[in-house]
């Protein structure tokens, strides 16, 4: 159960920072979206080894091959969309929408890219002796509570820093992007 605990706390790592990422960029942000994206976030990486487990090794060189540079794109095109609209942005006209909605579909995007290597830590499960419902349950709900905190310390930090902040927001998807990119090129 221990493993199952670490192996849920470095998945919860990325939903964590894109919490933050978005606890900062969102204008308004407060407990309801965090808990909304704890679901998600949370929900994704309860299904995503559960999967990953169904889909065994039958399947793992295919999603092994791609998993990486879906992740990276996916979290390279929202980041650096939410740069370029805080670049951009003009601060002397009041904006009330925000750089970044916290949209069903914005947060299915996120979920799924943050949750890529909970599908593969599925099929390695597949290959050992472990309850995978208990497990699943595990990482989903690890996730859950990091992304609730992750948000919540975001929109801290976003009072602070404001419109730096968005575009630090926008940096962190991209390097979360990048990082997953290289660990799978480098074979970690």
């Amino acid at each position: 159960m221990v493993e199952v605990l670490l192996i849920a706390l470095s998945l919860a790592l990325d939903a964590f920072a894109v919490s933050v990422s978005s606890g900062i960029s969102v204008r308004g942000f407060c407990w309801k979206h965090a808990f909304k994206m704890g679901l998600y976030f949370g929900f994704f990486q309860f299904a995503m080894p559960l999967i990953g487990w169904l889909l065994g090794s039958g399947l793992s060189t295919y999603i092994e091959a791609v998993d990486h540079w879906v992740a990276f794109a996916l979290l390279a095109l929202i980041g650096g969309r939410m740069v370029w609209e805080a670049a951009h942005k003009d601060c002397s006209v009041p904006d009330s929408s925000g750089p970044t909605d916290l949209t069903a579909k914005r947060l299915v995007v996120l979920a799924v890219a943050t949750s890529i290597d909970a599908l593969a830590v599925g099929v390695s499960m597949a290959f050992m002796d472990v309850n995978i419902l208990l497990s699943a349950a595990v990482i989903g709900v690890v996730a859950f509570i990091l992304s609730v905190v992750g948000g919540l310390l975001g929109k801290r930090l976003g009072c602070l820093f404001q419109k730096r902040a968005e575009i630090v927001g926008g940096l962190v998807l991209i390097a979360i992007g990048i990082k997953i990119l290289v660990e799978h090129l480098m074979g970690g």
